[in-house]
Formats: structure tokens, sequence, C-alpha cells
């Protein structure tokens, strides 16, 4: 039995459009990057969250410029730039398992590599040939650490971030502005 989970809101308050945008980023308003710290605190606030835990968006901003086109563009580029870190979050992904693939292809080899050495000096006695021994097998396994670590621990960190970045480019938005006599804002 599957049990609707509540809809957790994430609240932004904003003296600004400008204070949501990367007032560096030259790109086209609905094209923007996140400020920082916008993006940081959203973020943050997601993770707090189940993964499965749908959220949604409120910003909070003094006024309007009267055209209502505001909040839909808002909306727009919001959505636009967590679908953006979706894509380059994936690309990293694959990335990192690209990496994982190739470093445990150069860790089996070299393993086996070694494997053979130690078979090689099986037959032979003595402190040097069994100190040589030791230390391929030692050096065989150390070279699997680096795939190991990718497949055991690196890339859940990095898939956990992309479905939170995919969960903000569809969740819900809401612009709110303040009316010119109300003191809340």
């Amino acid at each position: 039995m599957t049990r609707d989970l509540p809809v957790q809101t994430i609240e932004l308050n904003l003296l600004s459009v400008q204070q949501l945008f990367n007032s560096m980023d030259p790109s086209p308003f609905h094209e923007r990057d996140l400020d920082d710290d916008a993006e940081e605190f959203i973020v943050s606030w997601a993770r707090e969250h189940p993964p499965g835990q749908p959220v949604q968006l409120v910003v909070h901003l003094p006024h309007s410029n009267g055209n209502g086109a505001e909040a839909a563009l808002i909306r727009d580029s919001i959505h636009h730039y967590f679908d953006y870190k979706a894509e380059l979050n994936r690309r990293d992904f694959e990335r990192l398992m690209r990496e994982a693939w190739i470093s445990l292809l150069i860790g089996m080899s070299f393993l086996g590599l070694c494997a053979v050495g130690v078979q090689a000096l099986s037959n032979r006695s003595g402190a040097w040939p069994g100190m040589i021994r030791e230390g391929l097998t030692i050096s065989g396994w150390v070279a699997m650490w680096r795939p190991l670590d990718l497949y055991l621990y690196r890339w859940w960190p990095v898939s956990e971030l992309g479905r939170i970045y995919r969960k903000l480019s569809e969740m819900p938005i809401e612009v709110n502005f303040a009316e010119a006599g109300d003191p809340g804002r």
C-alpha cells in the first residue's frame, strides 16, 4: 500500500527578482544561472526531505512589474536551471561510471599480473622471494582500491544529487507578490 506523502514547501523571501539570479551571468533572463546562495538554499532544503517526498517552492517578492509575466518567467527560469543541472549531473555520473569501468580494467589487469608474479615466485624459498611475493599481492589488491571506491561509495552521492535536481526541475513553483499596503513583506 502506497501512502501519499505531504508536499513540503520551500519558501524563499526576496527583496527583488535579481537576488534569485547570478548577476555575472550574461545569458537572457530565462536562461540565467541561479545565484549560488539561492541554489544552495533550495537544494539543501530539498535534501532534508525523503527522496520520494514532493516539494514545492514558494517565492515571496515585495512587488510585481504589473504584467503577470514575471511569475511565469521566474517559474520557467528555475525549472530550466534545475533541468540544466540535472543534465550536467547525468553527464558527471556517466563520466564517473566510465572512470570506474576503466579503473576496474586497469586494476584487474594489474592484479592479474601481480598474481602471475606471485605464482612464478611460489616455488622459490628465502626471504627476498617471500617479500616480493607479499609485495606483489599487496600491490595487486591496492590497485583495486580506486575501482572499489568508485563502485561502492562515489556513485551514490552523485546519483542522489541528480534525483534532487530532477525533482526540483519539475516542482510546482508559486510566486507571491506583496500588495502595496501589505506590511508583512
